[in-house]
């Protein structure tokens, strides 16, 4: 061996340690910012002016809602959209075909709620290969108002809502003014709530209301880049018939090739992303967050079935963004705490196991800081607390392997068909559903070449 190998060798590890110990000093900077956004946006929920105002004088706003079957809570979820406290609106309720059974509470609704102006939509029409912009389509098409607000089926809000959001997204002209780049999307991150305690259920509450609240926070304070989930987003028609995801400034040229608006969202999967990055990169324009949270209700989830989504969003964020991809394993707290453990233990001689418990202790706290903070009341010892923490600690767990699996394959199944996952997060069937017959792939192709 050489002296200048030997000095390679030597040095390696000492720069690995060094470039892992700065790493976490970043990763709990971001987990400490996510702590103090959810703390200063989420403890007071002020009521907005335009809950009260008169409905000449409020922008208007329609919105939609894909149904498909009885998801968990859907008879709340579905009437806090009639109870918002907003002066001008109407709804859209979405099913695919007429033996959907999520019409007869639809239809219940509609009955309770004559004095709001509610659609029913029956029918999809296939425009691309994700099946909630084929159901969202004719909904979309007939909306008398630019602001369109999406919700998920498995989703209620509060009252006030709505308007606290318009306040955000219609600003009044002296904050307009100052704002260097216009609010085209507001969205709001999911609490989510775990109607039946089976132990997927559970995982994936503990998921959504600590790491994951706590980095879709951080990342949105940071503002870097466009970081959106799809629960519940509102936005301008006007804006998004602008855009076509190619995510390209000048996109006139493909507008041929894929068209604009919601039908050329078509061809994702994750569209509600993909709309968000079209909004901030062709457009130049920015997302933000009102005080509201999009209440996820989380109905019986097996174990396997809890895998079986982190394994199918692991892939198609692996071709919309590889780089955050790569990276997540290493912002988890298993992967990166025994990581950290090792350096310390390398540059300083820190005990392993002096370490890693402070860490998890620490890490834990935070977590449970964010989710206080998102339900509005203290949750570390509430009643059924013991066995949260083992959810998050079986998340914690999986996290690694999990990721490890899902970054091999392209093959992902959502609501019982298989697509295939292609360059820049677009998709195709490959299997429908119950039926288990294998559709031709050149003609599932033909309407999203047809955008």
């Amino acid at each position: 061996m050489t002296d200048s190998d030997e000095t390679i060798s030597s040095t390696l590890p000492l720069v690995l340690a060094i470039v892992c110990l700065v790493w976490y000093i970043i990763l709990w900077s971001l987990g400490i910012l996510g702590c103090r956004t959810a703390r200063r946006r989420y403890l007071s929920r002020p009521r907005s002016p335009l809950s009260s105002a008169d409905p000449s004088s409020v922008p208007g706003v329609s919105i939609l809602r894909p149904l498909k079957g009885l998801d968990a809570n859907l008879y709340e979820n579905l009437e806090s959209t009639f109870k918002q406290e907003y002066p001008n609106f109407e709804i859209f309720l979405c099913v695919e075909n007429e033996h959907d059974q999520a019409l007869n509470v639809v239809r219940d609704l509609v009955a309770k709620y004559p004095r709001v102006n509610a659609h029913i939509m029956i029918g999809a029409e296939p425009v691309g290969a994700n099946p909630k912009i084929n159901n969202l389509i004719r909904a979309y098409r007939q909306a008398a108002n630019d602001i369109l607000w999406v919700l998920d089926s498995n989703v209620m809000v509060a009252p006030g809502t709505m308007a606290r959001s318009v306040d955000i997204l219609e600003p009044p002209p002296r904050i307009t003014a100052s704002q260097r780049r216009r609010v085209a999307l507001v969205h709001h991150v999911p609490l989510a709530f775990a109607t039946e305690h089976t132990i997927g259920s559970r995982v994936e509450e503990a998921f959504l209301n600590t790491n994951h609240a706590k980095m879709y926070l951080a990342i949105n304070a940071t503002g870097i880049d466009s970081c959106v989930v799809g629960k519940s987003n509102l936005y301008r028609k006007s804006d998004l018939e602008r855009v076509d995801g190619t995510l390209k400034p000048d996109n006139a040229s493909q507008y041929s090739a894929h068209g604009t608006g919601l039908a050329a969202f078509g061809r994702f999967l994750a569209e509600d992303n993909m709309i968000g990055l079209a909004l901030w990169h062709e457009l130049d324009l920015r997302h933000d967050l009102s005080c509201d949270v999009a209440q996820n209700s989380i109905g019986s989830m097996s174990f396997y079935d809890y895998i079986l989504r982190r394994i199918r969003w692991l892939r198609v964020r692996r071709h919309m963004s590889l780089a955050a991809t790569i990276v997540e394993p290493f912002s988890e707290s298993v992967l990166i705490g025994v990581l950290t453990s090792v350096s310390l233990h390398y540059l300083f001689g820190v005990p392993f196991w002096f370490f890693l418990p402070i860490h998890f202790l620490v890490w834990y706290a935070v977590d449970m800081d964010v989710y206080s903070s998102l339900a509005g009341r203290p949750v570390a010892f509430q009643t059924g607390w013991m066995q949260f923490l083992g959810a998050w600690i079986i998340r914690e767990c999986l996290a690694f392997p999990i990721w490890l699996y899902a970054v091999w394959g392209s093959k992902i199944v959502w609501r019982g068909k298989e697509y295939t996952v292609t360059r820049n997060g677009e998709v195709k069937l490959t299997r429908k559903g119950s039926s288990g017959n294998v559709t031709n792939t050149r003609k599932c192709l033909n309407v999203n070449l047809a955008q």
